[in-house]
């Protein structure tokens, strides 16, 4: 580990999803390793909230046109960093590399940025104006092998400066000894007995609700005389009409189909190691999953999985040890999956053992740490 020097997280998002909460989740947990650590986001934003009921130094920042040549925001940006004494920013949101990059490349020459990647880059970004902007990074930090592999593909990045960075959780949390699966599905309001598939998202089409309960009709008509039941956790978010019709619409297929006293609808929960407890299978139906969290948090509780073949899945979920994959949409495989594991009483939990055990090898907090500070070893 080097000897721990100023770090300051940009995050100018006002949102609060994934992307914020690992935000402040690294942050918080680098300073309980010793690194000096600041937060820099938008005053009263989700994100400045959370960073100051963990006790961050926090910099409250004006919004930002962030499409804008900001010269100013820029300006004050390294004036902000040479006061913390801060010599390397951490940027978490590509919207925020923009101005990162000018306030290195016009007011703090000697500035290292590092960029940990959420999001897909989509589409190629080889021009000349993306290629000067990622040739000012110190650091790239990819979550998945797959996620590298596009970069280098759709960028002019060195590649040396592109490193496999998995996003960690507290694996604790969600292994849990001491919550039983009964206390679990009791403070949900869930069956004692049934043997209980479940999903955990925000109620979105890019999510697969909708896809999973068709599916688990499906599955009901070839279990005959088994009462598997299905719950699903989340809310509506983002665009909150959008999300809520989507809702609307799982909810009122679930009445169509008859299937009303065996699907649950659960709101999201603060405490999601509780729902991980109290199901048996867990369901990834998600149409792209950049990186997938919950697949991982599904790994740690030790439970056998099912999730799309797309996205991040492919490099999480090893087909046949860790889980099973299906191709995206094919619901005739997803329901031969989830039959083959309620049917085999031995083959579900040797999966969940194995997942259990790749979430602690590699996708742990404290691994992800441990990566970081080799990469900050490199900029010193």
């Amino acid at each position: 580990m080097p000897v721990p020097f100023p770090l300051t997280f940009l995050c100018l998002s006002t949102s609060w999803g994934g992307l914020e909460i690992n935000t402040a989740r690294l942050a918080h947990w680098l300073q309980q390793r010793g690194w000096p650590v600041a937060v820099l986001a938008v005053a009263d934003s989700p994100l400045a909230r959370q960073a100051a009921a963990l006790g961050l130094p926090l910099t409250p920042a004006p919004p930002v046109r962030r499409k804008a040549i900001a010269v100013g925001a820029a300006r004050r940006l390294a004036r902000q960093l040479r006061q913390q004494g801060s010599g390397v920013l951490f940027v978490v949101d590509n919207k925020d590399l923009p101005l990162a990059v000018l306030a290195k490349r016009l007011f703090a020459p000697a500035l290292r940025v590092v960029y940990q990647q959420h999001m897909q880059l989509g589409h190629p970004k080889r021009d000349w104006l993306h290629t000067r902007r990622y040739r000012a990074l110190a650091a790239w930090l990819a979550p998945l092998p797959w996620l590298a592999r596009q970069v280098l593909a759709f960028t002019r990045i060195d590649p040396q400066r592109v490193h496999i960075v998995p996003l960690g959780i507290e694996l604790a949390q969600f292994i849990a000894p001491e919550l039983t699966q009964q206390a679990a599905r009791q403070q949900l309001g869930l069956p004692a007995q049934a043997p209980l598939l479940g999903l955990i998202g925000r109620f979105d089409e890019g999510k697969g609700q909708l896809f999973v309960v068709e599916a688990f009709h499906q599955l009901r008509q070839v279990l005959p005389g088994r009462e598997v039941q299905l719950v699903l956790v989340g809310e509506s978010t983002r665009n909150q009409s959008s999300s809520s019709a989507y809702r609307a619409a799982v909810l009122a297929r679930v009445q169509e189909l008859g299937l009303a006293e065996v699907v649950h609808i659960r709101e999201f929960t603060p405490e999601p190691e509780v729902f991980y407890r109290a199901i048996d299978v867990f369901v990834l139906a998600s149409s792209n999953e950049t990186y997938g969290m919950v697949t991982i948090e599904a790994m740690a509780a030790g439970l056998p999985l099912v999730a799309t073949a797309a996205g991040g899945s492919l490099d999480i979920v090893a087909e046949g040890r860790t889980g099973l994959l299906y191709p995206p949409g094919d619901a005739v495989a997803l329901v031969a999956a989830l039959r083959k594991l309620l049917l085999d009483p031995a083959y579900a939990p040797q999966l969940g053992a194995a997942a259990q055990q790749e979430a602690r090898a590699k996708y742990s907090h404290e691994h992800e740490c441990e990566l970081i500070e080799a990469v900050l070893a490199e900029l010193k």
